[in-house]
């Protein structure tokens, strides 16, 4: 007996409206990332009364910060393997749930030993946006998956601009326990939501976990990350930090040699040294230091004493919401993204985006005095930010095969990650040295912050060059649109390559 003729759809009928899960794919991988980046900086508005609430030393309560920056970087790009590997919803789900068991034991301990041990797990979500861009281009139609990118992209500003004035409000008003307690409580309506309105992506990358790879990488990103936020504390020419530096490029050369060699590699780095994808990466590690720039140097700017003759004596809350633009133009903005991605191509996005952030700092040289001219500044900073983060997973997107994008993009955010570590250090080794005495306290002179600027956006122009370096996009016109209509082939391709 004969299958049943499927009855055709009558001409002019609207297609079935998709299901209530899909629909919300996008929001809720969307609202992940923000999650993950307000995570990171809800506890900075703490940083000053932590010692007196812990009983600990201010280098010690550093390490609420450190440990959460060190276990980020080394878990995005083992993640994002593992996410290729074993399914990347599994992992998604498996890193928020680790931040969210991390913001628990924030709220039940005031000891900093376990302040520090749950910072760490809580690292574990900055795996969440590779993961979740790896999975919009596996179950996304071409047409929608540019606009989606971006947006998810531009979750990590957003999250921090809404952040900061977040806790800052927590923390002036409530006990600074209910700012984790709220955390862990959207921490858990994440996973849920996740587990529910994402599906398991069937794009899989088989093979053995490289674990010999994985602890490599894992020992000379801690030592190179170490040595480069402790450097201010312990002293750059310390035995410490020239060990630790000796160490990251011992450990590293051997990583390399070991990944060359290795069947199944956590990081592909055939892949890694092609034009396209290593000149990605080093505009990442660009962009990404020139963007923490504009957040660490507004803050203490407008918080510096009215005294010095520049600064504001602004509250926390109110640096936070001198931010606030920043994220707002970020959500904004990142549509606009996609479209210049779409029609001119990523490259080309990349460039403008960290052009726009030289122009940024030049508004910040030009006048660093007046409120708005610094709430300008910043979010023109944030404006080119947007546009830059958009574009880097697209090119990343186009450049590699479907079962190595979380991988490949958990490498790109890692090199952001370096990227904004080193800036921290850079930006405290500049403003350190250019400081003169307030009522007995070193504080950091105007001429410091503009030189602090200046550094900033001579690395966003070298981002600039950098991007306009990358060999051409994907074809225009009709090819492009054959090959986004057909990523198997495409993906293919790039295996053979």
């Amino acid at each position: 007996m004969g299958h049943p003729a499927p009855i055709p759809t009558p001409p002019g009928t609207a297609p079935a409206a998709a299901p209530l899960r899909d629909r919300l794919t996008i929001p809720v991988l969307a609202s992940g990332g923000i999650l993950m980046a307000v995570m990171q900086t809800v506890v900075v508005p703490l940083l000053p009364d932590l010692p007196r609430l812990t009983g600990a030393s201010a280098a010690t309560v550093s390490w609420t910060v450190t440990a959460t920056l060190l276990a980020g970087a080394v878990l995005t790009p083992v993640l994002g393997r593992a996410g290729d590997m074993y399914g990347k919803r599994r992992l998604l789900t498996g890193a928020l749930a680790l931040m969210t068991v991390g913001s628990v034991l924030c709220a039940l301990s005031s000891d900093i030993g376990v302040l520090i041990a749950a910072r760490a797990l809580q690292g574990a979500a900055a795996s969440v946006v590779p993961l979740s861009i790896s999975i919009l281009r596996d179950e996304l139609p071409a047409e929608r998956r540019g606009s989606a990118v971006a947006l998810m992209s531009s979750t990590v500003g957003i999250g921090a601009a809404l952040g900061l004035p977040l806790a800052a409000l927590v923390v002036q008003y409530a006990d600074w326990h209910t700012m984790f307690w709220l955390t862990s409580a959207l921490g858990a309506l994440g996973v849920a939501a996740t587990w529910w309105a994402v599906k398991e992506s069937p794009v899989r990358e088989p093979g053995r976990f490289d674990t010999l790879g994985a602890l490599g990488l894992a020992a000379g990103l801690v030592s190179l990350l170490l040595g480069v936020s402790q450097g201010g504390t312990w002293g750059w020419g310390s035995p410490r930090v020239l060990g630790l530096f000796a160490a990251t490029v011992v450990v590293l050369a051997l990583w390399w040699w070991q990944q060359l060699r290795a069947e199944r590699p956590l990081v592909d780095l055939r892949l890694v040294t092609r034009p396209r994808v290593g000149l990605s990466h080093v505009a990442a590690l660009l962009t990404g230091f020139a963007f923490y720039a504009n957040s660490l140097v507004t803050a203490q700017l407008v918080q510096a004493p009215k005294a010095t003759g520049y600064g504001l004596g602004l509250s926390i809350v109110a640096t936070g919401l001198c931010l606030l633009p920043g994220g707002v133009t970020m959500l904004l903005f990142s549509p606009l993204s996609a479209r210049i991605s779409a029609s001119r191509g990523p490259r080309i996005t990349l460039a403008l985006g960290a052009a726009v952030i030289a122009c940024g700092y030049a508004l910040r040289i030009a006048d660093s005095r007046d409120l708005w001219m610094i709430i300008l500044g910043a979010t023109v900073v944030a404006t080119g930010t947007t546009l830059a983060y958009s574009a880097l997973p697209t090119l990343i997107l186009r450049a590699v095969p479907a079962g190595q994008t979380a991988s490949a993009n958990g490498v790109n955010v890692l090199m952001r990650t370096i990227g904004q570590a080193t800036s921290s250090a850079a930006v405290a080794a500049v403003l350190v040295h250019h400081s003169s005495p307030l009522g007995g306290i070193p504080v950091p002179t105007l001429h410091g912050y503009l030189l602090a600027f200046a550094m900033a956006g001579a690395v966003a122009l070298a981002a600039c060059a950098a991007a306009l370096t990358i060999p051409g996009d994907a074809p225009s016109g009709g090819t492009r649109r054959a090959r986004e209509a057909a990523p198997g082939a495409r993906d293919e391709a790039l295996e053979g390559a």
